[in-house]
This record gives structure tokens, C-alpha cells and sequence, in this order.
């Protein structure tokens, strides 16, 4: 089932994609909702993210080659991690499908794409097992975690490279109907196939990652991990469109503009 957040009539609402029509629901997807009698179009509403989370973590170092990438172009020998790296990312940055991202007028014009699965979690809980982990997961959407890579290596924190307004482009839709184990992760820039990668061959998997998180931290449901990505992550300019896709999912696609 697909699930879409929006607005309507001045208010936020969810509700399932049934067919062309979105059956609105009251409550959130992961809290038993009940549904409502009003349909409205899918191809008339604007989007929003699918969710504002409790806590936004993100799993960093987390694909093979673009860790070698790295290290490589810091003139160091690849050294695989031994333990999940998790962080977090601020929600002010969210924005939903086909809303522009913005890059600030002070930016270096080192802006990068990197495409992500995200994972919902529905069933929260503390010390979960990683042989339980998937069954706390409501469904999963995806996510562009822009970076301006100056700043990143500028900064103590990730306080504005991967945290300014429009630097986290996320949905259409929560999918959750999904299979980890068959899924590409494919980016487009303009319309032109510029990386592709299976999506689940990650260092530590969603499950494992729901585990380590939980050994020190109570999820709860809304929250979400996004699951890293892969290379190559490429500049993008004003102008220029940027598409994520991953299969069993759909499409995340955002233009690209720089700061009026």
C-alpha cells in the first residue's frame, strides 16, 4: 500500500493511493487510522514529504565503493567499518516531490546528490533483535540527501552541508509492499542515467542498523533511518533536474535552483 501525506482544505492530511484516487485516512498510517469517505485525485495534489519524524537518524559509511571513493581521494587506504555509523539530520530540510532544492547564494556550487532508501518505523521498541528488526518497519520511501561537500569538510557538524533548507527531498510516497532483497537504486540528472546500484547490498542492513540503534535508543513509530548510498554522487546546478528512483517504490524527482 502506498501512503501520501498532503494538504487539503488548509490542513495536513494522509491517505492510501488506491488506483488514480487517494482515500483519506484520520490518524497516521502507523497508528491504525480509520478511513474517511472523501477520495480527492492523485495527479491534483502537491505532495508533501510523506512523514515529519520524531528523530531523522541517517546511517553514514554505509556502501563499499563510495568509502573507497573517499578514502581515495583523501590519499588513504580503504578500511571497512566495524559498526554502523548513525547520525541525524534536521527536518527543517524536508521537502516533498517536485519542490524545488535551493542552493544558498555562498555555496562553494559543490552540491551533491545521494540517493537513499528510508526506512519507517511502525512498531517502536528498545534492545530490538536483528532477527526482529523488519517487523518494527511500516514501509519505506526515498530520500535525497543533498550535500554540499565544502562545507562538509569545513564543519565540526553537518549543521548546514546536509541540514539547509531543501537539502532533503523525500518520497513520493510511503511503500509498504516492499521486498529489500531484489532493489536498484537508480539516479538520473537531466533525464540521464548517472548511477545505479542494488540497494540492499549495504555494509550493515536495516535490520542490523535497527538493532544497533536500539542497543542505546527507543525508536517509536514515525521515526526514521535513512540508509546511505553509493557512488558516484555528482555535482548539480540551477537548472538541472535530479531523479531517484528505486524499484518497488516509484520516483523522487526534484528541480534544482540557486537562491534568489
Amino acid at each position: 500500500m502506498r501512503w501520501v501525506r498532503y494538504e487539503r482544505a488548509g490542513a495536513v492530511r494522509f491517505g492510501f493511493v488506491h488506483g488514480d484516487e487517494v482515500h483519506e485516512v484520520a490518524g497516521e498510517p502507523w497508528s491504525a487510522p480509520s478511513e474517511m469517505d472523501t477520495r480527492v485525485s492523485l495527479a491534483d495534489l502537491k505532495l508533501l514529504p510523506p512523514l515529519i519524524p520524531p528523530t531523522f537518524y541517517a546511517a553514514g559509511v554505509n556502501y563499499r565503493k563510495h568509502l573507497m571513493s573517499a578514502a581515495a581521494k583523501r590519499g588513504e587506504p580503504y578500511v571497512p567499518p566495524v559498526q554502523s555509523h548513525i547520525g541525524y539530520r534536521a527536518v527543517n530540510a524536508l521537502i516533498g516531490d517536485g519542490t524545488p532544492i535551493v542552493i544558498p547564494r555562498d555555496s562553494s556550487g559543490r552540491v551533491q546528490f545521494e540517493g537513499e532508501l528510508v526506512a519507517v518505523i511502525g512498531r517502536g521498541g528498545r534492545h530490538i533483535r536483528e532477527a526482529d528488526a523488519l517487523s518494527h518497519v511500516f514501509g519505506y520511501t526515498i530520500g535525497n540527501d543533498v550535500s554540499e561537500r565544502e562545507w562538509q569538510k569545513a564543519d565540526r557538524t553537518f549543521w548546514r552541508a546536509k541540514n539547509a533548507d531543501t537539502f532533503k527531498p523525500m518520497g513520493p510516497w510511503i511503500e509498504t509492499e516492499v521486498r529489500l532483497s531484489p532493489m536498484t537504486t537508480t539516479i538520473r540528472l537531466n533525464g540521464k542515467v548517472v548511477s545505479e546500484f542494488d540497494t540492499n547490498d549495504m555494509i550493515f542492513g536495516v535490520a542490523k542498523t535497527i538493532a544497533e540503534i536500539t542497543r542505546y535508543i527507543t525508536l517509536v513509530p514515525g521515526d526514521m533511518i535513512w540508509m546511505g548510498t553509493d557512488d558516484p554522487t555528482l555535482d548539480m546546478v540551477a537548472g538541472d533536474t535530479v531523479e531517484v528512483e528505486i524499484s518497488g517504490i516509484g520516483v523522487l524527482r526534484n528541480p534544482v535552483k540557486g537562491e534568489s
